[in-house]
This record gives structure tokens, sequence and C-alpha cells, in this order.
């Protein structure tokens, strides 16, 4: 499985570079995809060394000691212990919706991030299977390729929409092994258009499948799956009410898409059904998996 999950991560990535690249023609011809291959190449980088920096800062995250949050601190040890990782890092983002997410690059230099709304509305069972729920990101070893998908899949947006004003502006660069006609500039747009739509499906790709396995570690850590699928409906129902105005490409790295309101995002789903997730759940409950162990 970690062989079959490790190549189709490679292929996702590789998919998300091209993109970059074919954008980068799109906009400034061979020369556009030169610099979209040399940016592909140096975000790759970048976030594989920076990826806990980089998801903290889109999140609106921010790192605290244990001196700051010691109850938080004291709940992130233990549950690393009963999962046998190292202790992550801990941050809060200080927003009313409920939500957490984990990143970094390994389990060695790992971070938790939970917002101050998870802390005030779920109880402590239930904030700790959520915290189990991240862990089994960083034990399933999900956290890289998260962060990895998030940075590029926001440039790509960011250079689509860029490219968009460009050529509403008459910018958009040529050169004369390019077709300069209205094909050319037709399928420009196009590209320009469609981008950021197959960069949230890769996304996707990458995302679902990882949600149900975090589930079932995060509930095997605690033996406790009740108290997840009970904390998942409290979220599902809280984030439908209280936005969490995030980084759109940073949404598919919470326990719950963090996104309400009219836009293109809501067509595409990066988390699986909260209803679905619950019921895998509690069949771990009948079959036998309880807070205190396999019945």
């Amino acid at each position: 499985m970690n062989v079959v999950n490790g190549l189709k991560t490679a292929l996702l990535l590789g998919a998300l570079t091209a993109l970059l690249v074919l954008l980068g023609g799109a906009i400034g011809g061979q020369s556009g995809m030169i610099f979209g291959f040399v940016l592909a190449i140096a975000m790759n980088f970048g976030s594989y060394w920076f990826s806990d920096r980089i998801a903290l800062r889109m999140a609106g995250a921010h790192e605290v000691s244990e001196q700051e949050a010691p109850e938080l601190h004291q709940m992130v040890a233990t549950l690393a212990r009963e999962a046998g990782l190292p202790k992550p890092r801990v941050a809060i983002i200080e927003a009313d919706a409920p939500n957490a997410f984990a990143t970094g690059r390994n389990p060695q230099h790992a971070v938790v991030a939970v917002t101050t709304g998870i802390m005030r509305i779920l109880n402590q069972r239930e904030l700790a299977a959520v915290i189990a729920h991240e862990l089994g990101h960083i034990r399933n070893r999900d956290i890289l390729i998260s962060a990895v998908a998030a940075t590029l899949a926001g440039a790509i947006t960011l250079i689509a929409q860029m490219g968009q004003w460009a050529m509403i502006f008459g910018g958009y660069g040529r050169n004369d092994e390019r077709d300069n006609g209205i094909a050319g500039a037709l399928g420009a747009l196009l590209m320009l258009i469609l981008a950021p739509i197959a960069a949230t499906l890769i996304q996707l790709a990458i995302s679902r499948s990882r949600e149900f396995g975090a589930d079932r570690t995060g509930a095997e850590i605690v033996r406790d799956p009740e108290a997840l699928a009970s904390a998942l409906e409290k979220l599902e129902a809280y984030s439908r009410r209280i936005p969490l105005p995030v980084n759109p490409a940073a949404s598919h790295m919470f326990i719950v898409r963090p996104f309400t309101g009219a836009t293109l995002q809501k067509l595409f789903s990066t988390h699986p059904p909260t209803e679905e997730r619950i019921a895998r759940l509690r069949a771990m409950v009948r079959g036998g998996l309880t807070a205190f162990g396999r019945a």
C-alpha cells in the first residue's frame, strides 16, 4: 500500500508540475514554459524544506509555547506517545470556526494546528480524537504531499489570475514560434481558466482517500472511534455556519472543509462526505473498537 501511495503521490505532483509548465506556456510561450518548469522545481524544493511555515502562513496560524497553551501541549504529547511519534509543535488559529490540520515534511518536523473555536466547541474526548486524526496524517506520511500540493495549486491559481488580467489588458506574451491568431488566444485563455480547476481536482484526488486513512488511524490511537464521529458531526454543523477565511489552496489540509459561500470552490470537495466518514467510524465501534480497546 505504501508503494502504491508513493507512486500515486509522485504522479499527482508530476501532474501539478506539468500544469504549471503548461500554464507558463499559455502566458509566455516557450520562455514561459521554461519559467514554469523552473518555478515548479523551486516550489517543490521550497515546499519540502519549508512546508510547515508555508502551510501555517496560508492558514493564518501561529505557534504557541507550552507556557501559552499547557493543556493543549500536554494532550498532543500524550497522544503522540500513544501513536509512537515524536511530539509535534503546536499552533493556534485565532478563529471561531472549529477546525484543525497537521503539516510538515516528516514526523520529526511536524506541527499540529487547531482553531480557538474547536477548543471551545468540542469536549476533551472529542478534541483528543481530532488531534489523533491529525497525528494519523503524520504517521501515514500525508502531511508533506498535502503541503506541496497546496503550494503548487496556490501558485497555479495565482499565475492563472495574473495571466487573465494580462490578457484583458493586452499584455500576454507572444513569440515567433507561437500562433498569434484568434485560435491561439482562445487556447491560452481556456488554459488560464481550466488550470485552477484542474489543480483543484488533483488536490481532491490527493486528499479524499487520505482522510479515511487518517480517521481510522486516529480512532485506533485513541481507541475511541465514536469520539471522532461525534467531533466530525459537530465540526460539519458549525462549518456550515461559521466560515474560516483561509487560502483556498490550503482547504484540503483541514479535518473538515472550511469554506462556505457561493464560489467556484464549492463545485469540488477536497474531502469525502462527512456522513460517510462518520458511518465508517461507527462501523468500527460495531466491530468492537472502543475506548477500552478491542472487545
